[in-house]
């Protein structure tokens, strides 16, 4: 498995990964518009423009950012976004997260458990140049509920999967077969490096044992691919993902 690091794909008809610094945030053209999910790091602008110039798009047409979690790697270019006329969107219980992107505290410690793990480095260090020390925050309304349609374009199901910060959504295309797991699940760590379904490093996680009980609610979508934060799309589906991650555990 390799990870797509600058540049986008279309890993699915009308999905749009964005992928800059090993960070991914998805453009998704339905029929009623265009839609961001998550919001990357500040040099995302670029691949943005360019997937947006693919669809004969600008930055003005999108009309919603719809906020996995409030990390600075997921808010990056919101602020900027809603500037231009979207709306920004995230669970309540991330709305002040997504204001004060690096205002959280993980279950480890962040220096010690990168000193203690080198392979993410590497990764660490491309997210500092891509601008991930300069995020600022978004007034982000927290208008997504667990269970019901997102008001926003292609309207995906906001399922709530806390652990990774408190209020984590992904978001369910079920029509469409496609799953955003955001940092609930991913397929390369950033704090490790190491690829593959797992939940994110402790170094950056609020909650390990909620993480891990939040893969049922990923696993029960059944969908055939999963367009994860970090790392390549996962397209074994949800129940293989979901059961290697439970076997890699939190760590």
């Amino acid at each position: 498995m390799s990870s797509l690091r600058t540049g986008w794909t279309e890993p699915a008809p009308g999905f749009f990964r964005l992928a800059v610094a090993d960070a991914n945030c998805y453009l998704v053209k339905s029929d009623d518009g265009l839609t961001l999910f998550d919001a990357g790091l500040p040099r995302t602008r670029g691949v943005l423009r360019s997937a947006l110039a693919r669809l004969g798009a600008a930055e003005t047409d999108i009309d919603a950012v719809v906020l996995t979690h409030g990390h600075f790697d997921h808010v990056g270019i919101a602020r900027h976004v809603h500037g231009l006329g979207a709306r920004v969107l995230v669970h309540p219980r991330d709305a002040r997260l997504a204001r004060h992107p690096y205002r959280y505290r993980p279950a480890s410690p962040r220096l010690p458990y990168v000193l203690s793990h080198p392979g993410g480095i590497p990764v660490i260090g491309r997210m500092a140049l891509a601008g991930a020390l300069a995020v600022r925050g978004v007034d982000a309304v927290g208008a997504i509920v667990h269970g019901h349609p997102v008001d926003a374009p292609g309207a995906p199901i906001a399922l709530w999967t806390p652990g990774h910060t408190d209020g984590h959504c992904a978001y369910l295309f079920e029509d469409r077969g496609v799953l955003i797991t955001g940092d609930a699940l991913v397929t390369l760590d950033p704090y490790t490096g190491e690829e593959g379904p797992q939940i994110v490093a402790s170094a950056a996680t609020a909650d390990n044992a909620e993480s891990m009980r939040s893969l049922d609610v990923i696993e029960q979508t059944s969908v055939p691919l999963l367009l994860p934060g970090h790392g390549t799309p996962w397209r074994d589906g949800s129940r293989s993902a979901a059961t290697k991650a439970r076997q890699r555990g939190p760590h």
